[in-house]
């Protein structure tokens, strides 16, 4: 399976990222550990998770996710075969949260503590810190990598000022730098990224791996009514996007589904590496759902369904 460099950073990663917010969430442990071993199985190698995954799920506190891959890093071993993406910055309880020195140098601990490794392969500012000093992050982070505690970093939910700021900040110092970028986007989310801030990553040679690249999902076309979203853990934000747009949309991948034979999901995955991202994050709650998955790697859209695509997913 062919790699991608991720910024500018020596981490080669595959062109699908698996999305670890579902474990101890809509998955649990056997059911992720069958994943991850299919994961590893297939080629593909960074696993993309978050400190507070997932705290929103009532009876947890947050670090399930992370907890269950250091369970399956450690019955299974071969850690040199993936790549660990996690996040830090969103609030774990009171104080617990934002980028500065003393609340990185804590929580990094703890998530390597839950994932049982001695380094993470790309340590993410989940969201901007407004409050902290640019400085004192980088000189942070640049400290953890020459622990080893940390290999790369990276940043997600910026927008295109405060990056661009804090790229200079590290170029200034002699710091570290954010190689990658996770943002919200996909076939029907395109606003946010589109735009300042797709431009600055491709001017900085910044990775890019979108999360919510199924927008919940939506983009499967598993949801074309509201009945469909009945019992659904994700059913109701794919609920806004039932819609003149969102039916659009869908109406647009069952054209390009039927004329080359591939699913929803992964035409509109094929969509996103069409548009310049590094690897677009996606997850899977079973075996057929990531077979789906996988079979995007292979998906080389035509022109002109990438036009049909972009024209029908247009605001």
């Amino acid at each position: 399976m062919i790699k991608r460099r991720l910024g500018k950073s020596n981490l080669e990663i595959g062109p699908l990222v698996f999305g670890g917010n579902i474990f101890g969430w809509t998955a649990d442990e056997p059911t992720s550990f069958k994943l991850l071993d299919a994961f590893v199985a297939s080629g593909l190698n960074m696993i993309d998770t978050a400190d507070v995954y997932s705290k929103w799920v009532p009876g947890n506190q947050g670090g399930e996710s992370e907890t269950i891959i250091g369970n399956w890093l450690a019955k299974r071993g071969g850690r040199d075969k993936v790549l660990i993406a996690t996040k830090l910055g969103v609030e774990m309880g009171p104080g617990e949260q934002g980028l500065s020195r003393a609340y990185i140098f804590r929580e990094v601990e703890r998530s390597l503590a839950r994932l049982k490794t001695d380094y993470i392969d790309l340590y993410q500012a989940h969201k901007d810190d407004t409050e902290t000093p640019m400085e004192e992050t980088f000189a942070a982070f640049a400290d953890l990598i020459k622990a080893g505690k940390v290999r790369v970093i990276g940043a997600s939910n910026f927008k295109a000022p405060r990056l661009a700021e804090a790229l200079k900040v590290s170029a200034a110092n002699g710091l570290p730098r954010y190689e990658s970028l996770q943002p919200w986007y996909n076939l029907y989310d395109r606003a946010d990224f589109e735009g300042d801030l797709a431009d600055l990553c491709k001017r900085e040679n910044l990775g890019v791996i979108p999360y919510f690249a199924l927008a919940s999902g939506f983009l499967t076309g598993k949801y074309r009514s509201e009945k469909d979203l009945e019992g659904k853990a994700r059913g109701y934000r794919a609920k806004n996007m039932l819609n003149e747009r969102g039916f659009r949309i869908l109406k647009a991948l069952d054209t390009v589904s039927a004329e080359i034979g591939a699913t929803p999901a992964q035409i509109s995955l094929s969509w996103l590496m069409a548009h310049g991202v590094t690897a677009p994050i996606a997850s899977a709650t079973n075996i057929d759902q990531f077979n789906e998955l996988l079979g995007a790697t292979e998906l080389r859209l035509k022109p002109e369904a990438v036009r049909l695509l972009d024209e029908a997913s247009v605001s």
